[in-house]
């Protein structure tokens, strides 16, 4: 069997002394995409930045596409030459409201399938204003500059945090197009932390739910969007 993409394995962390999850382990495939649901304060975002590094990890280990990034600074897990790291976009978007959208771009690609001009396909809004500053978008398209940010990066894998929170629903409709587009029709593999699992199961091959400091229950995304009683049990809501 071939060696996972990402392995997670026992990973327990948080933030300074603080332990928000323990032991916690799973890996995902080359070619796959994966739902990180749970109630709010369950650890998602946490397990994301701690993928990335901004956490204090105590015990465990990370590997990405064979490389162990435990111990890596943020900046370098975000790769180097010949190596293809991680693409992240934050809750808080981080992109360089001071330039243009095309110099967001220009200033973290590096080379390989996406750059911009793919990213202008995915997005034609952000076609429409790119000579615009990120002080001149609305929060919706910051939010597909963040995502064309990470995919110019040319990742290994793709780590959204909570992408659809608080955007208009025409704009959540493009952006979970683009999502399947990249991560299930071209195969990208990314985490995608969501609220609201009905929007993102359609989406994703597979799912994790995270409750009490750990992973209590796993599935194929499918398997849900067939039968939400489990999101009954752990969430509180239906897929529907």
């Amino acid at each position: 069997m071939a060696e996972p993409l990402l392995e997670v394995q026992g990973l327990t962390c948080g933030y300074g002394d603080a332990v928000v999850l323990t032991d916690v382990s799973f890996s995902l495939p080359a070619g796959r995409s994966l739902a990180l649901l749970g109630r709010n304060g369950t650890g998602k975002t946490t397990l994301i930045d701690t993928l990335v590094g901004v956490t204090r990890r105590h015990a465990g280990r990370i590997t990405l596409a064979g490389r162990d990034i435990s111990a890596l600074p943020v900046y370098a897990r975000a790769g180097a030459a010949g190596w293809a790291g991680l693409g992240w976009v934050p809750q808080e978007r981080n992109i360089f409201r001071s330039l243009t959208v095309d110099e967001n771009l220009s200033a973290v690609a590096r080379p390989g399938a996406w750059d911009a001009q793919r990213v202008y396909g995915l997005f034609p809004r952000l076609a429409e204003r790119k000579k615009n500053l990120g002080t001149q978008l609305s929060g919706g398209e910051q939010q597909m500059l963040a995502f064309g940010r990470a995919l110019v990066l040319n990742p290994s894998l793709l780590l959204l945090d909570e992408p659809l929170e608080g955007l208009a629903p025409i704009i959540i409709e493009e952006l979970l197009r683009a999502i399947r587009r990249v991560a299930r029709d071209e195969g990208l593999p990314s985490i995608v932390v969501e609220q609201h699992p009905h929007m993102v199961l359609g989406v994703t091959d597979d799912c994790i739910v995270l409750d009490r400091g750990g992973i209590a229950y796993r599935a194929p995304s499918q398997d849900l969007l067939d039968d939400p009683a489990p999101l009954d049990a752990w969430l509180g809501v239906s897929s529907h």
